[in-house]
């Protein structure tokens, strides 16, 4: 019987693997060379991803939207003009013309208008909706920016490992044809090996279409053609998620996500409504006045009595509206806003509740995903060793061909999936602080900190 080699001789890399290695490094440094960061292709996205900037537009348009309601407390002024000539034909006697030009400057100021007053207020908190609006799609940008980037991570990943698979799994086909062919292994091994390889084959194809998908995502999204993501640096030390509990994340969302801020702003829309309402039961009262001259000319003056030439006036007081009845309009107005307002209330209550729900869930899958990346970390370590001692367990014999197979699609699997916890980690942490409404443009230059230089 063949005796195995010690374990430290287990330790070392299979001879198999290496030349793999070396040339994944090499082609992994060259990549490297010419990849773009997370914070690169970002600051792209800003400048091309259409639903952001309509976002952004649609955020500009309203400072001018609530500009336009300071008008109402600002005074009007109105010049006005007229110019007749009246042609009169008495019965006997000549014809009669009278020609009158007229100039009239008018200038209304509001006192006192509790309507007016409540629409500027809306219009202040419609401002605050926009830059809400605008906070969210951008962190919607960022969110969707780093999960395509990881995605055509991952995809390469997947690639790679399903190339390296391969390689390993034909290395493993052709020694089981030598071995059939000198009759020291049986034909069973050799078509086991083809079958896997075969599988193989497969995988590497659908991993290479998923990868061009993946691709064509992220470029649609910059603006940009061929983008090479970064890699994550190694050895990779994922940050911690802080504050480490997650109802002191729900209560950061409570007082900063957009779509409560959002919803607390209609709720406040809605009662400047009711006031808006009742202000139909009070008065209005505006200062006006009027500046104007006349000036008149013609026969038909004269022949009535009257002195042609200039004439000019001037009025200035104070005038005050007020509605005696409306057919109970303004009655049920008030109602309706009532009800509206209790409307707003609960929506605010319904985002509270669906933020913090949202911020939970993603707290939590931080969680778990932190401790599938350890749990990874250890399979990968005892996949590299059952491979070594499987290898070593074929050469002497006691293991078959098959066994050294499901031994390294074992380990190029485990691989695989630790890459992909690695990034969902990543990304759910993004997505945490964006439940949360905490993610900013400079969380990406956190993500960028993991990367390879």
């Amino acid at each position: 019987m063949h005796r195995l080699p010690p374990r430290s001789a287990n330790l070392r890399a299979p001879r198999t693997l290496r030349p793999m290695a070396v040339a994944l490094a090499i082609g992994l440094a060259g990549a490297a060379a010419q990849a773009q960061s997370l914070k690169e292709l970002y600051e792209a996205a800003r400048a091309y991803d259409a639903t952001y900037l309509a976002a952004r537009a649609q955020a500009d348009s309203a400072q001018y939207k609530a500009a336009q309601s300071d008008a109402l407390r600002q005074p009007a002024v109105a010049l006005g003009g007229t110019a007749t000539t009246t042609r009169t034909e008495p019965v006997v006697g000549p014809s009669l013309t009278t020609n009158n030009q007229k100039v009239e400057l008018s200038a209304r100021q509001p006192l006192f208008n509790r309507s007016n007053s409540a629409t500027i207020e809306q219009a202040r908190r419609s401002l605050d909706v926009a830059k809400a609006d605008l906070e969210a799609a951008e962190q919607d940008l960022i969110v969707r920016v780093s999960q395509a980037y990881f995605d055509v991570l991952a995809a390469q990943d997947s690639l790679a490992t399903a190339r390296t698979n391969k390689k390993a799994i034909s290395e493993q086909l052709a020694s089981a044809k030598r071995n059939f062919e000198v009759g020291t292994a049986t034909i069973t091994d050799t078509r086991e090996a083809q079958a896997k390889f075969d599988l193989a084959t497969a995988q590497e194809i659908a991993a290479d279409n998923d990868l061009r998908t993946k691709r064509i995502a992220l470029d649609q999204l910059i603006g940009k053609t061929d983008v090479t993501p970064k890699t994550l640096a190694l050895p990779v030390q994922l940050p911690t998620v802080m504050p480490a509990s997650a109802e002191e994340w729900v209560t950061l969302a409570d007082g900063s996500h957009p779509s409560i801020r959002k919803a607390r702003l209609g709720l406040e829309v809605a009662q400047l409504e009711t006031e808006k309402a009742r202000a139909g039961n009070l008065p209005t009262v505006d200062l006006i006045g009027t500046l104007s001259g006349s000036h008149s000319t013609g026969t038909g003056i004269t022949y009535a009595g009257g002195k042609a030439g200039t004439t000019k006036n001037a009025t200035l007081g104070v005038q005050m509206n007020y509605t005696l009845f409306a057919g109970n309009s303004i009655q049920n107005r008030i109602k309706e806003t009532t009800v509206l307002e209790e409307k707003s209330r609960n929506d605010l209550e319904a985002a509270r509740r669906g933020v913090a729900q949202g911020t939970r869930q993603a707290y939590f899958g931080v969680q778990s995903l932190q401790a599938q990346v350890k749990a990874l970390e250890a399979a990968e370590a005892s996949s590299k060793l059952a491979l070594e001692a499987t290898q070593l367990g074929y050469k002497v014999g006691v293991r078959v061909n098959l066994d050294v197979l499901n031994a390294t699609t074992q380990l190029y699997s485990t691989q695989r999936d630790l890459a992909k916890a690695r990034y969902d980690t990543i990304m759910t942490g993004l997505k945490l602080r964006q439940a949360a409404g905490q993610l900013q443009p400079q969380d990406v230059n956190a993500v960028d900190a993991l990367l390879a230089r």
